[in-house]
């Protein structure tokens, strides 16, 4: 159990049930804007429970700069747009990854592990199912004057099914049903005597794709359109309090450009753009005072009105709305649909959490069996849990569309 310390510290960030801390202690208003004591644009990131969900674990996606809602499908699609699923080629695909956790920190015992999968009704529609676990490792729980507990093994995992139907020979649409189990501290105890439970929660996603074919000089192309909102359900809490948080709801729109160069050769190029559906932590010195939403009296709202407000209650206005809009830029090439090599960059506002990274990768495919790989290569001092980590997906391909009555 190394690093234990490290862990728990780790821990309430990882699943984001205690708020971190916000910066108007340490920030300063200058017209309307909020600023660090050096200048610095003041951060205030937005933040939700069961933030696992958001993950991306498949290596291809991992390997474009996490894009993924409107390129081609495969047993992956649930997590970004499952309403892509009727456009497969295959009648039958599943794919598992395994994507270690922070372990570039030295952590070995913190994973995801992913499995998903489809199976098409006939051309018109698809059925799609998904697993995923995430173990946090060994925890060593102390009290309150760091004297040791017991130690626990969190965990949390989530159940998905998705129905997916073509609503015209271009456009699709699916509705994705999901079961989150969430198992940080069980059995441990809170300041005031409450025992700490499981979390649980149900949510949903509603996704549309468009596609279409483009004639060209060079061959045939095609242009994939995806609009996805994801994680749309109950809020969550981990005992009885009233005051419950949410999930990471997520907005999220998508377009993939693919041309056929010659008989062996393709090249897609991808870009998605996200948002959390979440409401944004006030800042200044009034927020509580003057009834305005506050750290902690803004998770009173409902799960519908928290969607809603969060387009709209950035302190700082528009401009502040704007940076919580996070950007995946993605190519993909591929040889006689064998061999692929891909590249792509995420871009995260330095106000909302300062993620930026290129990312790599390789894709292999041999009959029915594919195999993808990822790195991350960090492009700031911000941390990423993936950074200098190789993942890998094994997809199965079974069927072809050709097979189907």
């Amino acid at each position: 159990m190394k690093n234990l310390l490290f862990k728990q510290l780790l821990l309430p960030v990882a699943a984001l049930f205690i708020f971190v801390g916000q910066a108007d202690a340490q920030c300063y208003e200058e017209e309307g804007r909020f600023y660090n004591l050096d200048g610095t644009p003041c951060t205030n990131t937005v933040v939700s429970a069961v933030p696992f969900l958001r993950i991306v674990a498949d290596a291809r996606s991992g390997a474009m700069g996490d894009a993924g809602i409107a390129i081609s499908p495969d047993a992956n699609a649930i997590h970004f747009n499952a309403s892509k699923l009727v456009f497969a080629e295959e009648t039958f695909a599943m794919s598992a990854t395994y994507t270690p956790w922070l372990q570039n920190l030295g952590l070995n015992d913190v994973y995801l592990a992913y499995l998903t999968g489809f199976y098409k009704l006939d051309d018109l529609q698809t059925l799609g199912f998904g697993l995923r676990y995430f173990s946090l490792g060994s925890i060593q729980f102390t009290d309150q004057n760091g004297e040791p507990l017991a130690v626990g093994q969190p965990n949390e995992f989530e159940v998905s099914a998705a129905y997916a139907r073509k609503l015209t020979d271009n456009f699709s649409a699916s509705l994705t049903g999901k079961f989150i189990y969430s198992n940080l501290a069980a059995g441990q105890q809170v300041e005031g005597g409450e025992t700490i439970e499981p979390g649980v929660a149900g949510a949903a996603d509603v996704a549309f794709t468009y596609r279409t074919d483009i004639d060209t000089d060079r061959g045939d192309s095609e242009l994939m359109i995806g609009l996805a909102l994801t994680n749309i359900g109950s809020r969550i809490t981990y005992t009885n309090s009233v005051v419950r948080d949410f999930l990471p709801a997520n907005f999220g729109l998508g377009a993939a450009y693919t041309m056929e160069l010659d008989e062996y050769n393709k090249l897609t190029l991808t870009a998605d753009v996200n948002k959390l559906m979440v409401p944004t932590p006030c800042q200044g010195d009034g927020c509580d005072e003057t009834g305005e939403i506050g750290i902690d009296d803004y998770r009173e709202q409902s799960s519908i009105s928290g969607i809603f407000s969060s387009f709209s209650d950035a302190p700082e206005g528009l401009r502040e709305e704007l940076t919580e809009l996070m950007y995946s830029f993605g190519v993909e090439y591929w040889y006689d649909n064998q061999f692929a090599v891909r590249a792509g960059y995420f871009n995260e506002h330095l106000q909302k959490g300062g993620r930026k990274y290129l990312t790599v990768g390789l894709g292999l495919k041999y009959n029915i069996f594919g195999l993808n790989f990822s790195y991350l290569v960090p492009t700031t001092n911000q941390r990423n849990p993936l950074d200098n980590t190789l993942r890998f997906s094994l997809l199965f391909d079974f069927g072809s569309m050709g097979e189907l009555e």
